[in-house]
């Protein structure tokens, strides 16, 4: 068993989404410990990006923070090392990041095989750098599942989940994409991007029941949660629930002094889901 299929080994899993540098680093690491301490069972870190396309308004906003303030992928690898190295995280944490920033990531020196082009390098350059630093998998919404073998081999050498994704567009091939899911399934609630939602109207278990037929790999949902109510009712239908926006706005309002703030959402959040 993976650390991220553990991670839903204790009942329903919550899962915060953070953008790392937003406001700042040191902030980040306030508010990642935060989450642990109030009960995330896995934490997504999204990695900045100039063109987030899942990615809605309140999100997007963050990226384009973290990046004015200089945040590059290289410091938030090296963040992600400090918070594993001095022990404060423990728990299972994922990237959420795109296609770009993976093909374009330069670790120093010559690819790992012979013959590797520049997207090569980066990719598997990318990866090895990710298991090394303590990240446990990969979740990048803008490949599609036909193209994911571009990912799969580099994260298979380093020991990284490439994370699949199912929506509800996915219909007739929620199984084909749920037989070579690893780690868990990120089931998408909504159609369009992340951003807290009144309502969801996806059939969530009817999604489930198609992914329990053929694997026992975990899924939980995510997009468009915000609320306790919200995600007791989706975990109820899968096995955990993952939240964003929700989690990133509280950042908005309170900045530097954000992680204690979090740390009370995530702990109402986990709390909603033992009922």
């Amino acid at each position: 068993m993976s650390r991220i299929a553990e991670a839903f080994a204790h009942g329903k899993a919550f899962i915060p989404f953070i953008t790392a540098g937003y406001p700042d680093l040191e902030t980040t690491r306030q508010v990642v410990r935060a989450a642990q301490e109030n009960g995330a069972d896995l934490i997504e870190i999204g990695i900045p990006f100039s063109d987030p396309t899942a990615e809605g308004p309140v999100i997007q906003t963050a990226n384009v923070r973290a990046l004015e303030k200089g945040i590059t992928t290289d410091m938030v690898l090296d963040f992600i090392r400090q918070i594993r190295e001095d022990g404060s995280v423990t728990v299972p944490m994922v990237f959420m990041t795109y296609a770009n920033v993976v093909y374009s990531y330069h670790e120093g020196g010559d690819g790992d095989r012979d013959g590797q082009d520049g997207s090569d390098r980066g990719r598997y350059g990318f990866c090895r750098k990710c298991a090394q630093v303590g990240i446990d998998g990969l979740i990048l919404p803008d490949i599609p599942f036909e193209e994911k073998d571009q990912f799969e081999d580099a994260c298979r050498c380093s020991g990284l989940d490439l994370i699949s994704l199912i929506a509800p567009t996915s219909e007739d091939r929620i199984q084909t994409i749920a037989k070579e899911a690893e780690g868990f399934i990120y089931i998408v609630s909504s159609l369009g991007v992340t951003g807290v939602r009144s309502d969801i109207t996806t059939d969530i278990g009817a999604i489930t029941a198609k992914i329990r037929e053929v694997t026992d790999v975990p899924c939980a949902v995510g997009f468009g949660i915000s609320t306790p109510q919200q995600a007791a009712r989706m975990a109820a239908q899968s096995d955990g629930a993952i939240v964003g926006s929700a989690i990133i706005r509280i950042i908005d309002q309170y900045q530097e002094q954000a992680a204690p703030h979090v740390g009370e959402y995530v702990r109402s959040m986990k709390e909603a889901l033992k009922k």
